[in-house]
């Protein structure tokens, strides 16, 4: 009974395919097929696959190229080729091998006898395989990371506005907990526009939660400073 193995070496715009029966015995023969990378590419290559009755994929982790690859396959191939009638416990499998544990001799590298030793050291189980999640994981793994670069972005803006703030001899977080807060911003826009008026400072410490009441009060300050000095006679 066969036992079909394919290798896939991923590039940014193509991708170099082969599969073997691993079954016979002797040397392994490959057949040898080269697919683009875009979506229409990818559901062509699944087809292949699910027409070769391919049971397992084995593809090296290429920066982010791999990415597209695995999730079309995922979703084209493994799906069908697990609901087979007589598919094995490992049908359907999908491997990402880690780049290093699939080094050859020093020289120029070429496509398919680099995808040629990513079947044969998979079977010998000389390659380092990374773990991928299903799907939903990956998906929230990827919302939990951008949250945390998000949090990590802004710590270091109001970091860096600290500094400059400091630089310039204006102890803004002395008055105020955020300097990306409302009234931190309303501060940094009035000292932008050249405001140097003392009196409007507490107006601009006032709660966001009543703007009219904040307008009013700014309108009545700048009334007051503004009108000219009159004497009792």
């Amino acid at each position: 009974m066969s036992y079909k193995i394919t290798g896939i070496d991923v590039h940014k715009k193509m991708l170099a395919v082969v599969v073997s029966d691993v079954e016979v015995d002797g040397e392994y023969q490959f057949e040898r097929r080269m697919f683009g990378s875009n979506p229409e590419q990818l559901r062509s290559l699944a087809a292949w696959l699910l027409e070769q009755e391919v049971q397992e994929v084995v593809m090296e982790s290429t920066a982010q190229y791999w990415k597209p690859v695995w999730e079309a396959l995922e979703r084209y191939w493994k799906a069908i080729c697990q609901k087979r009638e007589g598919a094995g416990r490992k049908c359907g499998t999908l491997h990402l091998a880690q780049a290093q544990s699939n080094r050859g001799r020093r020289g120029r590298k070429r496509d398919f006898p680099y995808t040629e030793r990513l079947v044969k050291r998979l079977v010998a189980r000389e390659l380092t395989l990374s773990f991928v999640p299903d799907a939903e994981q990956r998906l929230w793994r990827t919302v939990t990371r951008r949250k945390y670069q998000l949090t990590r972005d802004r710590v270091r803006l109001e970091n860096q506005l600290e500094s400059l703030l400091e630089e310039a001899h204006i102890k803004l977080s002395s008055l105020v907990s955020d300097l990306l807060g409302l009234s931190a911003q309303r501060m940094l826009k009035a000292l932008a526009d050249g405001e140097t008026n003392r009196q409007l400072w507490p107006l601009w410490l006032m709660s966001a939660c009543a703007p009219r009441q904040h307008n009013c009060a700014m309108r009545s300050v700048r009334a007051r400073t503004s009108s000219p000095c009159t004497d009792g006679s």
